[in-house]
């Protein structure tokens, strides 16, 4: 909208011009931007199970599922360790955390190319595609969450696990679930518009990164001369304070989740600067 001054010029009201910077995140834009947030989170919660029969009932199958596949499988006839813990708790702990990391990183990396036609429509930050990519999955990681409370809730009545106050610690650890997944997506998004086999190439790689994280195994069962080479992982806290901290098997330390901290906020601020510089481009290549 035009407004013109005493002197006769034209003043813009509003303007829309790139990013000055690369890490400018344009927080105070996302803020203005939120209702559109709040229209994508609730687009993608509704759309994905709204022709299903089931419904919001996945939510539950998909990790029950799994989670019984996991336990006959390595549970019971590889025979691997769950530290002394049930088997289908250790189970569920792992794939409720791996759940939400894999889906976040699976779309975030693929949301040029998902989004590309409204983003050659219409101006918005871009950045509310990614952030609602987080919140939508962090309302399903919210859902089995709770199922898996209920298993720890029954466990712990039995006297079969131990929980402790290490639990107040677990928003935060989502939080650096969701940064990392986040930042990795980030890179990986700017990756696929120009390089489409990656987006075959992530899936599988995703699939094989579950295995060298301790989904299905404590990292205690590790050989001590691979310690070093599991703990690269920044996931391997996270997934050892979920176990720690509900179930009572396994060792953490506060210290353990200074290195998922800082690769947190170092990948971030990478995937902040690869996304801003895609997004200016990134049109004439997808």
């Amino acid at each position: 909208m035009k407004e013109y001054n005493d002197a006769g010029g034209a003043e813009w009201d509003h303007v829309i011009q790139s990013q000055t910077s690369l890490f400018d995140l344009r927080l105070r834009e996302v803020w203005h931007y939120r209702d559109l947030l709040v229209l994508f989170v609730r687009r993608d919660f509704v759309t994905v199970y709204k022709q299903t029969i089931l419904g919001p009932l996945w939510f539950f199958i998909q990790p029950i599922l799994t989670t019984i596949t996991f336990t006959i499988i390595f549970g019971n006839v590889a025979q691997l360790s769950t530290d002394g813990a049930p088997k289908v708790v250790f189970y569920m702990a792992g794939i409720t955390l791996w759940n939400y990391f894999s889906n976040c990183l699976t779309s975030v990396s693929g949301v040029f190319n998902s989004n590309a036609g409204i983003f050659g429509k219409v101006y918005f930050p871009r950045l509310i595609m990614p952030l609602t990519i987080v919140i939508s999955n962090l309302m399903k990681f919210g859902v089995q969450f709770l199922l898996f409370l209920c298993f720890v809730g029954y466990f712990f009545s039995q006297g079969q696990i131990q929980s402790n106050l290490w639990i107040l610690l677990t928003p935060v650890v989502v939080i650096l679930m969701a940064v990392i997944s986040m930042g990795i997506g980030l890179i990986l998004s700017s990756m696929t518009t120009k390089y489409k086999d990656l987006n075959q190439l992530i899936g599988f790689g995703i699939q094989l990164f579950m295995y060298a994280s301790p989904v299905i195994y404590p990292s205690s069962s590790v050989p001590t001369d691979y310690q070093w080479v599991v703990h690269l992982n920044p996931l391997v806290g996270l997934f050892d304070f979920m176990r720690f901290a509900y179930l009572g098997v396994g060792n953490f330390s506060l210290t353990s989740l200074l290195y998922p901290t800082c690769f947190a906020f170092v990948i971030l601020a990478v995937g902040v600067v690869v996304f801003n510089k895609t997004q200016k481009t990134f049109m004439d290549t997808v």
